[in-house]
């Protein structure tokens, strides 16, 4: 592993811990395509309705939200490593609950329990990646960590289209193995409690304490990360964006039917974006852009491959838009994340990247709706323009997010 972490570009000098963690998730995002069956196989295996699907999906995705949250008290409280074990050690044995259930009830109180352990490897594996990492080296980690899980997610969608034309149950086994083995190399590979530096962080004096959790509300008396303004801001503006993002996934696979073109194209758009995602990271030690220079750059990336995408009439340009799109998630992604990790105090960090997480819950709830009604009213071109003008707005906000989450 020495010779990864003296790798030349981006990524120099980044923790053997990040590596590790990286490598751990990746294998575990290679088997991560269960989700989008869900549906089909409580429907074709078990005989639900469309209409008890949709509610056992929601209740599923209900679940996620209180399961970050518990990713993050764990994380403060049982440690890292083991908070990752334990969710990936849950999501593993729900799949295989699934995969061998014979009734819809089984199947459904396996999706629930599914649920509730989905998020919680979330929070420690984000803060984990804080806590080895100089905060200027923490866009890099970030986006290699992201880079990572999209580049697996297209082996992902490989294996899926390979296995399931033997048995849909077959892909719940699959995904649990994958868990298991990333639980297995976290457990064995990661260290426990290591901060920045290959060694636990010095105590700090009271006077330092203080300072370091001021505007945090009551958190240094063991109160709750909810108090923290900056946080709460920052989790609204990360919704907005997790928003937009899930209304590209779910968005342009329907425009491309509205389009008529072929379903295969929305693989060639993800590989390609996973593909500008890897590529692009250099980007990220571009050294004059700071956190809000960088979320701006994000936004107004994000925009443009949205009014390209509004405009696309094949393949190719939708090609283009992605391109566009992509190179903005990478800037958004990373620095909110360096952001949130920024705000919290080390001993409260999982707990804040848990409430920043759970825009990501937000998003999910909310962008089916949003994008189902705004295609019925306004197509897919004012789906897309939409989009793109609230990129806008959020970009030309970034000098007022600046005054308000600096710190105090």
């Amino acid at each position: 592993m020495s010779a990864v972490v003296t790798l030349t570009g981006p990524w120099r000098g980044l923790s053997r811990t990040v590596w590790i963690l990286v490598v751990a998730r990746a294998v575990n995002r290679i088997g991560a395509f269960t989700l989008p069956f869900l549906g089909v196989v409580l429907t074709v295996e078990f005989g639900a309705s469309l209409a008890q699907t949709g509610l056992i999906l929601a209740v599923f995705g209900a679940a996620t939200i209180p399961s970050r949250l518990l990713g993050g008290q764990l994380a403060d409280r049982l440690g890292r490593r083991w908070t990752i074990v334990l969710g990936l050690t849950g999501c593993a044995i729900s799949q295989l609950w699934i995969a061998g259930s014979r009734t819809l009830w089984s199947a459904v109180l396996a999706t629930i329990l599914l649920g509730l352990a989905f998020e919680i490897y979330e929070p420690p594996s984000q803060a984990m990646i804080a806590d080895v990492t100089e905060p200027s080296d923490r866009p890099a980690a970030y986006g290699l960590y992201s880079a990572a899980l999209a580049a697996a997610g297209v082996l992902a969608g490989l294996l899926a289209a390979a296995i399931s034309h033997v048995d849909l149950r077959w892909l719940f086994v699959a995904d649990a193995i994958t868990c298991l083995s990333c639980a297995a190399l976290v457990a064995v590979a990661l260290p426990a409690g290591e901060r920045r530096g290959g060694r636990p962080l010095p105590a700090r004096s009271d006077a330092r304490a203080e300072t370091l959790l001021e505007g945090r509300g009551d958190l240094a008396a063991g109160g709750s990360a909810w108090r923290d303004r900056r946080l709460l801001l920052l989790l609204a503006g990360g919704t907005i964006f997790a928003t937009i993002y899930m209304q590209i996934i779910i968005g342009l696979p329907l425009t491309l039917l509205e389009q008529g073109l072929p379903k295969s194209g929305i693989g060639i758009i993800l590989a390609i974006s996973a593909v500008t995602l890897i590529a692009a990271q250099r980007l990220l030690r571009v050294q004059h852009l700071d956190d809000f220079r960088s979320i701006t750059v994000g936004y107004v990336l994000l925009a443009v491959g949205l009014v390209v995408c509004a405009v696309a009439g094949n393949l190719a340009v939708f090609v283009i838009a992605s391109i566009l799109w992509s190179l903005g998630d990478l800037f958004l992604l990373t620095r909110y994340l360096t952001q949130a990790s920024g705000l919290a105090p080390d001993e409260a960090r999982g707990r804040y990247l848990a409430v920043f997480g759970l825009s990501w819950g937000i998003a999910t709830t909310i962008a089916p709706l949003v994008v189902t009604q705004l295609l019925d009213r306004t197509g897919p071109t004012g789906l897309w323009l939409t989009n793109a003008a609230v990129a806008v707005a959020l970009a030309a906000l970034q000098p007022w997010f600046r005054k308000r989450l600096a710190p105090a």
